[in-house]
């Protein structure tokens, strides 16, 4: 049997054990939305680990990371300060948003800023952002899909035609098993994706070095650029590592496919002890991620699309049966992230704009239905996105998550009490403005100074939403005691450890 067509056979393999998943998750589904779509807020610590570190690693850390190392060589590492950033705010501001979700029994970010601000217009501009910006992820993922699938058939499946038959599956188990379907796959695709990006990346450096460390010094011999700061295209300035750091803890963690799985879990316990330990497996991903795009920069120079590098090694290096088993792996990756944000996008339709505004009075069953149809349309969107851009993934995972992060400031109004919390003005002003500031900074004039656009936005985003609270209404004090002081109870009262 000819290498790509085992390659092939073994990633639709795996793609049948996916919907056989979905399957079960659909017999095990209630009629209830909240099942459908919160997992019954029950998600214990094993499942809730596996889905948030599938659901960070994606084609991002597949794909993405591979080909920023190959491009800009190890600076990515020190932008890679993300991943322990993000356990540190897990576990402080994740907690706060699980308990106000419990509480006030919130579905989406939208739901809860909507509540505290009593606003509908704070409502609607935050499930836009939620909605926009994790467009652009779906667009990753998407274009991830494809690659790998055209690679591993040696072009034989078009990249169009291979985006869309990765797409439906996704779509299909997701409309079966809703957030249900989504976890339980996301188990598999948790574990796999790990060890695939070891062992791939591992059996690459010994085939075609001998080890690692003499991979690092015919690195240091061949493309010493690669080993420094700023790289060899000038890219990892200090502003720009910073600015990526930030961007992606901060902005990651605001995206509303990681807000509802802080809803979804069953105690402040598990979601602390996510804290605690996804650091270790998001950063440990960047070791092998290195090797690859290093050893790419050597073997394969000149890429026109360095995204490629990781599926295009294996297939040239790897036997074809691994490759196979390795770019299921990659294959994983990107649905387990592709899955969550088609959820979330289809929860926030669902629950801030049908149920809120078209049909408040909609039956458990009927909600369930008209979620379903509206991944069928975001399946479309996803599709014709992933054809029309061929931007870096890292470059346009960045870009999203420094758009979700501008409800940074209205998020931390609700889950941090202060003696005087930001005003409705303060917060619409406010993610206007870091908008505008983030298009200004990252389409017209990229990265001012070196400093990433979302930095910036993040800058004037505050400074607009400080000073317009200062001339503007106050929140309404009845909701905001009532919200601020059960949170300060379950922080400092005997219930902290529910």
């Amino acid at each position: 049997m000819e290498p790509w067509l085992v390659a092939t056979s073994l990633i639709f393999l795996y793609l049948m054990i996916t919907l056989a998943i979905g399957l079960i998750a659909n017999r095990r589904l209630s009629t209830d939305a909240e099942d459908f779509l919160l997992y019954g807020r029950r998600a214990g610590p094993v499942v809730l680990y596996l889905t948030m570190v599938a659901t960070y690693h994606s084609a991002f850390a597949f794909l993405g990371s591979g080909g920023f190392f190959y491009t800009h060589g190890v600076g990515f590492w020190v932008a890679g300060c993300w991943t322990i950033l993000v356990g540190a705010i897990t576990y402080t501001l994740g907690v706060r948003i699980w308990f106000v979700g419990k509480q006030f029994n919130y579905v989406t970010p939208a739901d809860m800023l909507g509540d505290f601000y009593a606003s509908e217009a704070v409502r609607i501009v935050a499930a836009v952002v939620s909605i926009v910006f994790t467009i652009l992820y779906i667009q990753v993922q998407a274009q991830g899909l494809g690659y790998i699938l055209s690679v591993a058939s040696g072009d034989r499946v078009p990249f169009a035609l291979g985006t869309a038959i990765l797409l439906v599956v996704a779509a299909t188990y997701l409309m079966l098993g809703g957030l249900r379907a989504v976890y339980w796959t996301d188990v598999l695709q948790g574990i796999w994706m790990y060890v695939a990006v070891w062992v791939g990346a591992v059996v690459l450096t010994v085939r075609l070095f001998g080890s690692p460390l003499e991979l690092w010094r015919r690195v240091a011999a061949e493309r010493p650029d690669l080993l420094t700061l700023p790289g060899p295209e000038g890219f990892f300035g200090p502003g720009m590592w910073f600015g990526m750091t930030v961007v992606l803890s901060f902005g990651v963690v605001l995206q509303p496919h990681m807000l509802i799985r802080f809803f979804s879990a069953n105690s402040a316990r598990t979601v602390k002890l996510l804290g605690a330990t996804t650091p270790l497996y998001l950063a440990s991903l960047y070791i092998p991620a290195a090797f690859v795009g290093l050893a790419g920069a050597l073997v394969m120079p000149g890429l026109e699309v360095p995204d490629r590098i990781f599926p295009m090694l294996l297939f040239e290096h790897a036997p074809a049966w691994l490759t196979g088993l390795i770019l299921a792996g990659a294959t994983a990756a990107a649905m387990s992230t592709l899955d969550s944000i088609l959820h979330s996008n289809m929860t926030v339709l669902t629950r801030d704009v049908y149920q809120r505004y078209v049909n408040p009075g909609a039956s458990e069953q009927g909600v369930v239905a008209v979620g379903r149809l509206i991944v069928v349309a975001l399946l479309v969107v996803a599709f014709v996105l992933s054809i029309s851009s061929s931007e870096l993934i890292v470059v346009v995972v960045t870009m999203s998550a420094a758009g979700a992060m501008q409800l940074l400031p209205g998020v931390c109004a609700v889950c941090l009490p202060a003696p005087r919390p930001l005003s409705k003005a303060g917060v619409l002003w406010g993610i206007s403005s870091g908008l505008l500031t983030l298009y200004l900074t990252t389409v017209v004039s990229a990265h001012p100074f070196g400093m990433h656009g979302g930095i910036w936005a993040l800058g004037v985003n505050w400074a607009v939403a400080w000073v317009v609270t200062r001339f503007s209404a106050a929140p309404d004090e009845d909701r905001v005691e009532r919200i601020h002081g059960a949170l300060e109870e379950f922080i400092y009262g005997a219930d902290a450890n529910p």
